[in-house]
């Protein structure tokens, strides 16, 4: 007999009547797996004679305003279906006042394939490393080039100043979920304010999380299969998605939060910064990228910010992987070191 429990706060019977209303074709659930990795919005594997899904849902206790944002996800990747920007296949939304846990949530069609953790690919020939990174480079300017318009999405974000914005959301945030605000951040955001960039009206597709495990590729190929994750995906600014993945290049390659720091790189086909930024810049026809330290700082900010609300949910016991909400706030004071560090050298200090 099958567990009467799923893990979702919805026992199993009744998951299985809501899937096979929900979802054309969908019969006999056999298994509701819970992924062990992702921090923010609980994950599952759903296993039924019709096939294999994939449920993602709001984590359970309170959560910060527009935070755990499943409807944005489901609304971003369903309208890239048609695009050049590679994206699972959406099924199902369930809003939170017809969901039978109570939480909204969504469904969409598992795609089989791998997902590499260690930026640097060391199980992988030298020229697979090249052609991963050369995808992602593509994807990213891809999805930046998408037309919002003809896709849906010209309401998905807020008009004006992307990273003032930005700044205000999780300088908020960040102040929300910390007791003792850490001297570092609070001086990070006080430059940003003084650095910010007057607007220059690039407006695109922003992912939010653009990163390497974030994506999951052909299982024999070099080739990104889709992209997940959207929470954080709005309109803004370009260069916001672009500096995030290039946080990579200064972490340490240990830990929980794997760089390519301390890589020697072209020995392992993999390419700097400068020359990563500059094949983006071609792709979008940019002749040149400037406040490149600003962007960068901005970018180690906003994840320092994220993974101190995640260690505030480990804390109240809300957290989706617990163990590992803790050792990401253990992150924080080394991602506003690395911000520090680029506010006082520049770019090449």
């Amino acid at each position: 007999m099958k567990e009467a429990a799923t893990g979702l706060g919805i026992a199993f019977a009744d998951l299985d009547a809501y899937l096979a209303n929900a979802i054309e074709g969908f019969t006999a659930l056999g298994a509701v797996t819970k992924f062990g990795t992702g921090q923010s919005n609980p994950t599952y594997r759903i296993d039924a004679a019709s096939g294999t899904y994939v449920l993602r849902s709001k984590p359970s206790g309170a959560l910060l305003p527009s935070a755990h944002a499943v409807e944005r996800e489901f609304r971003v990747m369903q309208a890239l279906a048609a695009t050049d920007v590679p994206v699972p296949q959406m099924l199902h939304l369930a809003q939170a006042a017809t969901s039978p846990s109570g939480r909204a949530f969504f469904v969409m069609r598992y795609l089989p394939g791998r997902i590499f953790w260690d930026p640097a690919l060391p199980d992988l020939a030298r020229g697979d490393r090249t052609a991963i990174y050369d995808a992602m480079n593509t994807a990213l300017a891809a999805l930046h080039n998408v037309d919002v318009a003809a896709v849906g999405l010209s309401d998905f974000g807020k008009p004006g100043n992307y990273f003032a914005r930005q700044l205000d959301r999780w300088g908020q945030q960040y102040l929300a979920s910390v007791a003792s605000p850490d001297p570092a951040m609070v001086a990070i955001m006080t430059w940003l304010t003084t650095q910010m960039p007057d607007d220059d009206g690039q407006v695109a597709l922003v992912h939010g999380d653009w990163r390497l495990d974030n994506m999951i590729f052909d299982a024999s190929a070099p080739r990104i299969a889709g992209i997940l994750d959207w929470e954080l995906s709005t309109l803004g600014h370009p260069m916001a998605d672009l500096a995030y993945q290039c946080m990579q290049w200064r972490l340490p390659n240990h830990g929980d939060m794997r760089g390519l720091g301390g890589i020697d790189r072209a020995a392992m086909g993999l390419p700097t910064e400068a020359d990563y930024v500059a094949a983006y810049a071609r792709r979008r026809g940019l002749a040149a990228i400037t406040h490149w330290p600003f962007y960068l700082v901005f970018a180690f900010f906003r994840l320092a910010a994220i993974l101190a609300g995640v260690a505030s949910r480990a804390a109240a016991g809300n957290a989706s992987n617990p163990e590992m909400a803790r050792k990401y706030g253990a992150a924080v004071p080394v991602l506003a070191g690395l911000a520090t560090q680029i506010m006082r050298d520049g770019v090449d200090g």
